[in-house]
């Protein structure tokens, strides 16, 4: 197998105990997204562990390095959407998504697909066929997206996910009078979360009683976290229509929820980052007075 023909790169979690490979859930490390998928992908022999190609049958105790490497059957299309570039050297990018798309996934019109025509090719020897996005963000949801360039780039910055180094802001509008701050620590899907919130400015409303600008802290990364959590509080993301609150959906102009900033450590030159992009004019027409 070529370097170049890999798609996904990870560092397997410590396991309770060992667990065979077919059984393993990649779907948070790659674009696979079912366990039917995954077992074809173990028998087209296209996942190695630490650079060997498995089989079914072996075992994963946590600390392997496994690779997806693409399905030379399934050519995926490259596509001409102009994406915001906020920072790219050899190694990895940051990229502002605009709202209304998906990150990856079997469709076409993907930012993933969009990449190889907004970024440069890596230089390096580990450089990857096609720029692989490190996390999500929901299809409504605007904001600033980490993207990697190279083999080793993805494991690394995986990791500093995985170890809570790498610090992401929100800004959401939520609806209803709220507390100036607070922590949110309800579980979900039986897992530990945890969001920290602070109220940037407030309006009256006579729809909702109360718009506020909140700054958003996850600590942890659940499915549609920030949004579950601040529906639990009582004051749900406007525009939000799956969580919100019935008879008070705000439709028309989308969710207000925007990956503000991003600050890690740079895995290669060790400097800190930190970037953040401009929220959508929607929150600006709300706030015009807030310096964004």
């Amino acid at each position: 197998m070529s370097e170049k023909r890999i798609l996904s790169t990870f560092v397997v979690p410590i396991q309770k105990e060992k667990l065979r490979i077919q059984d393993f859930d990649a779907s948070s490390y790659t674009r696979i997204q079912s366990k039917s998928a995954w077992k074809k992908a173990l028998k087209k022999k296209r996942i190695t562990i630490n650079h060997n190609i498995s089989s079914t049958a072996d075992f994963l105790t946590g600390g392997e390095t496994i690779c997806l490497y693409e399905d030379s059957t399934q050519k995926k299309p490259e596509i001409d959407i102009p994406l915001k570039v906020l920072f790219e050297d050899d190694y990895l990018a940051l990229v502002h998504k605009p709202p209304g798309i998906t990150v990856s996934g079997n469709k076409k019109w993907t930012l993933e697909n969009a990449l190889p025509k907004n970024l440069r090719p890596s230089t390096q020897t580990d450089a990857l066929q096609r720029p692989e996005p490190i996390h999500r963000l929901d299809h409504p949801t605007s904001g600033i997206l980490l993207i990697g360039k190279t083999s080793k780039a993805v494991i690394l910055l995986n990791r500093l996910f995985e170890i809570k180094k790498i610090k992401k802001t929100y800004l959401a509008v939520t609806i209803g009078r709220q507390k100036n701050t607070g922590v949110i620590e309800t579980p979900i899907d039986q897992k530990a979360s945890e969001t920290n919130y602070e109220i940037l400015h407030s309006l009256n409303s006579q729809k909702y009683q109360a718009l506020n600008l909140v700054k958003l802290c996850p600590k942890t990364g659940r499915k549609h976290q920030l949004r579950k959590h601040l529906a639990q509080l009582g004051n749900p993301i406007l525009g939000d229509i799956i969580y919100g609150i019935n008879g008070k959906k705000h439709t028309g102009n989308g969710l207000y929820l925007h990956a503000y900033g991003l600050e890690f450590t740079h895995p290669f030159s060790n400097k800190n980052l930190f970037f953040k992009t401009s929220p959508p004019e929607k929150f600006k027409r709300l706030f015009p007075a807030f310096p964004f």
